[in-house]
């Protein structure tokens, strides 16, 4: 029994010791001067101060519908790629109408101007 989950624990082990040597790397390596520009909040690409007195533009939650609905859809893809030869040519209609409907979504989304920063 012990065989069959070491692959797995071999993998846990591997993935943990990677994350504390990036870490540690970072924390030896890095820069330690701290200025108060770099103490400030940082969100969505500018900084900060008190959080209920900024106005976050609108192409900020727009971007994050859309990425949302294409993130996904990549797991409706991977899902549906796992089972490609068991769902047949029904399975791949269903597919190709799928992306048809989510090629509309990205074609209204670039029309109606969410993936423009400037306005």
């Amino acid at each position: 029994m012990v065989a069959t989950y070491l692959p797995l624990l071999i993998m846990i082990l591997v993935a943990v010791a990677l994350a504390l040597t990036l870490f540690l790397l970072a924390v030896v390596l890095g820069n330690k001067n701290m200025t108060p520009e770099k103490a400030m909040p940082y969100e969505s690409g500018q900084s900060t101060g008190d959080a209920r007195h900024i106005r976050l533009s609108l192409t900020f939650f727009l971007t994050a519908i859309v990425f949302t609905v294409f993130d996904i859809e990549a797991v409706f893809l991977f899902a549906w790629a796992a089972m490609f030869r068991e769902l047949g040519w029904f399975g791949l209609m269903e597919m190709v109408a799928f992306m048809l409907i989510l090629g509309v979504t990205l074609v209204y989304a670039f029309r109606k101007g969410a993936f423009e920063w400037e306005k």
